[in-house]
């Protein structure tokens, strides 16, 4: 029996909030006994090809907070995605709240520093952040206890946050239907990745859990909303007791196929400093486009 570090039985209150332009769902989650909340994995919008950002997405999170009269204590990062930009800076900007990550971005942060040649000015050391979780780490949103659990594979900075009876699930595991993640990007690995939803999948079979992404396959409306027993029994990639041969089999040639995440190259830049634009010599915002790199 494992132990787990928090009362599992408290059910936050959950509101999702849909991003239709990155499929990405961003989490409101409310202790049921105060009005502290967090934020989980929020969306900064951005017309690439204008090289123009707005705010739209994490205006409504806010607005939201602020209606309801919420306490925000954390902005979550489920990992450094690599198809949307966060809005976590903005965010805390307009309403406080400390921004947290997995203690491994330290990593991400070291490869993609090289990819996209920055200077020394740039700190490797995750101190863009205020919180870096380290496996089993636990923290309090209100009165109700969250912990971190370290999922890597798809990328080396992957946590599941488990608020309660809920998890967030970050990109580990995709609705029943859409199967896992991919775990071809730098630091990625399908074994690691097994492994990892495993540990998912270790959690009591009636824990909520909460996806990053939605694609809607086969032509079925968006969710974000599933269960461990749910995930176990019908995931097409991991369920009925898959093996971690077959997994890796599958996940490798699967991602072979895939073409890169359209805004992968400023969502890297972005993220790995804590939803910060990078800036150029004269301290404009500025992204970069590095060739033939990723």
């Amino acid at each position: 029996m494992i132990h787990y570090p928090v009362n599992m039985t408290i059910k936050p209150e959950v509101q999702a909030f849909f991003d239709e332009a990155t499929n990405t769902i961003s989490y409101i989650v409310k202790d049921p006994t105060s009005n502290a909340c967090a934020i989980v994995d929020s969306v900064m919008d951005i017309d690439y090809a204008a090289g123009r950002i707005t705010y739209d997405h994490a205006d409504e999170l806010i607005r939201r907070i602020e209606t309801q009269g919420l306490k925000l204590e954390w902005i979550i990062e489920t990992h450094v995605h690599a198809d949307h930009l966060s809005a976590a800076p903005y965010i805390q900007q307009k309403l406080g709240g400390k921004i947290g990550v997995g203690s491994q971005i330290m990593i991400v942060q070291e490869t993609f520093g090289k990819v996209f040649n920055e200077g020394t000015e740039f700190q490797r050391d995750g101190s863009q952040f205020d919180k870096l979780f380290e496996d089993g780490d636990t923290y309090k949103i209100g009165n109700m206890e969250a912990f971190a659990i370290y999922t890597p594979g798809h990328t080396p900075a992957c946590m599941v946050h488990v608020m309660g009876n809920a998890a967030f699930v970050g990109d580990t595991l995709f609705m029943p239907d859409g199967g896992s993640a991919r775990a071809d990007f730098p630091g990625g690995d399908a074994g690691t990745l097994y492994d990892s939803i495993q540990k998912v999948l270790s959690l009591p079979d009636d824990m909520r859990l909460f996806m990053c992404h939605d694609y809607a396959p086969n032509g079925r409306d968006i969710e974000w909303e599933t269960t461990v027993g749910e995930e176990k029994q019908h995931n097409i990639h991991v369920g009925g007791a898959k093996s971690k041969e077959a997994f890796v089999k599958f996940r490798t040639e699967r991602d072979a196929q895939l073409a890169m995440p359209r805004l992968i190259i400023p969502s890297l830049q972005v993220n790995m400093r804590a939803g910060e634009v990078p800036k150029d010599k004269d301290g404009k915002p500025m992204l970069k486009v590095p060739i033939n790199a990723l």
